[in-house]
């Protein structure tokens, strides 16, 4: 098997942002210079023997590390970065998400989302800091994901899970549930924003742009798959942004599997045969939208509905 080393290379920045290591530090323990490992992180060929202590020292196995097999990762900070690189070169890409898609939102779900993720990280957990200071990592790499996405504007296909959508309206965009009322309102008004902006999407039918909006039952794990030059990728992730975001807990699956490959791609095309799209996706986004605003201005509806969810 060929080794990609611009790809070892990139596994390797992932892991060591997703270790809280600076890059001095990593250089100091490893004995190299930061010039050094940066050129490793470029995709220069480094000696096995350094992989060896570079996996140790980042917590990562050397087959992960060296992409051989499936990649394990149990870091949202890796993960998301992951993410970034092959989007880089990806000519074409296939989301399957939640009832947000980060790509695809408004510039004001992004602003919101630093504030959501960090009240999503628990008051009492013994690692708070560094769960913090992932939240900085996490927003600083989805800003340069929205920056390369909106400079090459690869082709995406974007399908919708239909039934997270009306928890979402309901909920609101949330890190956590001891909101004051006020603030769940305010966080609810944001939520029907986004839907908004999603059901315009699906209407405007744009070029490179397709939104799926699924009705029947999908994965609860999201997944993406990146078609490139270099062979195609699949990423499958526990971690999740918008209503109740996760960015903690769960290890994400990177991949070029044939087979998953090829059963990822039955599922995407299942799902997109039955997806409603365009006008009819709107229409359908912006009857949830209604329904959710009469339950709001009904409170005895509303607890029904909460009641039977």
């Amino acid at each position: 098997m060929a080794l990609q080393y611009d790809e070892i290379g990139q596994r390797l920045r992932a892991f060591r942002l997703a270790s809280g290591l600076s890059a001095d530090e990593v250089a100091d323990r490893l004995g190299i210079s930061r010039t050094a490992l940066y050129r490793f992180e470029k995709g220069e060929l480094a000696k096995i023997e350094t992989l060896e202590r570079l996996s140790e020292l980042l917590n990562v196995s050397l087959p992960t590390l060296l992409g051989v097999g499936i990649e394990y990762i149990p870091s949202a900070v890796a993960y998301f970065e992951r993410i970034r690189q092959l989007e880089e070169t990806a000519e074409h890409i296939v989301v399957l998400s939640g009832p947000i898609s980060f790509l695809l939102g408004s510039n004001n779900f992004e602003m919101a989302l630093d504030q959501v993720l960090r009240e999503s990280i628990p008051d009492d957990l013994s690692n708070r800091a560094k769960a913090l200071a992932d939240v900085e990592k996490i927003m600083e790499i989805l800003h340069e994901r929205k920056r390369a996405y909106h400079e090459r504007k690869p082709p995406i296909v974007n399908l919708i899970s239909a039934m997270q959508i009306e928890p979402f309206l309901n909920n609101g965009l949330i890190g956590r549930v001891t909101l004051t009322e006020r603030q769940k309102a305010v966080r609810r008004d944001m939520a029907r924003a986004e839907v908004e902006h999603f059901a315009s999407i699906a209407e405007e039918e744009s070029i490179g742009v397709q939104v799926g909006l699924v009705t029947d039952s999908l994965p609860h794990m999201g997944f993406h798959i990146f078609r490139r030059r270099s062979g195609d990728v699949l990423t499958i992730s526990p971690f999740r942004l918008g209503e109740r975001p996760n960015i903690r807990v769960g290890v994400a699956m990177v991949t070029s599997a044939p087979e998953a490959l090829s059963l990822h791609e039955d599922v995407v095309k299942e799902a997109w045969r039955t997806a409603i799209k365009g006008r009819e996706a709107a229409a359908y986004l912006r009857g949830l939208l209604a329904k959710a605003e009469a339950n709001q201005r009904s409170p005895g509806t509303r607890s029904l509905a909460g009641a039977r969810s």
